[in-house]
């Protein structure tokens, strides 16, 4: 009952502003004063405010939206831990598994890299892959005299 007289109240002096707002040749804005200042009685005929007020003042709504507030909470974290830890479970497990493909043989003296070239191969082709002294740092020389370093 006191919600009903306070939207009244708000109203009535809505529409006196309104009232004021017209006299002074603001025909517009009068209008739209005059609109705002009924949506309150608009709310209590139709039964929102009474609603509303009965929302407000029973505390299992309130017990209600505070669970409501723990569910979201913990639905935020479970979510930061997930990006965290790098995704759902599903893609845990397949990393795992490929881990374990991927996994050196216990006998092997070097980590197998897949399909690389036989070890006898390999000092073979790293003294290929070395290139002269010369011949490696002669575009840097370029550039440094270039600048006069």
């Amino acid at each position: 009952m006191l919600a009903e007289t306070v939207c009244s109240a708000v109203s009535a002096a809505g529409l006196g502003i309104a009232a004021i707002t017209a006299y002074r040749k603001r025909f517009l804005a009068a209008t739209r004063i005059a609109a705002y200042s009924l949506v309150p009685v608009g709310l209590v005929m139709t039964g929102v405010v009474q609603w509303v007020s009965g929302i407000v003042f029973k505390p299992s709504v309130w017990l209600g939206f505070g669970l409501l507030g723990v569910a979201w909470l913990l639905f935020l974290t479970t979510r930061a831990v997930e990006r965290r830890t790098g995704g759902t479970r599903k893609e845990r497990k397949a990393a795992a598994a490929a881990a374990q493909r991927d996994a050196v043989a216990p006998r092997a003296s070097a980590p197998s890299l897949g399909g690389g070239p036989a070890p006898a191969a390999q000092p073979a082709a790293k003294a290929k892959a070395q290139p002269a002294p010369s011949e490696d740092f002669s575009d840097i020389e370029a550039i440094l005299k270039k600048h006069g370093i």
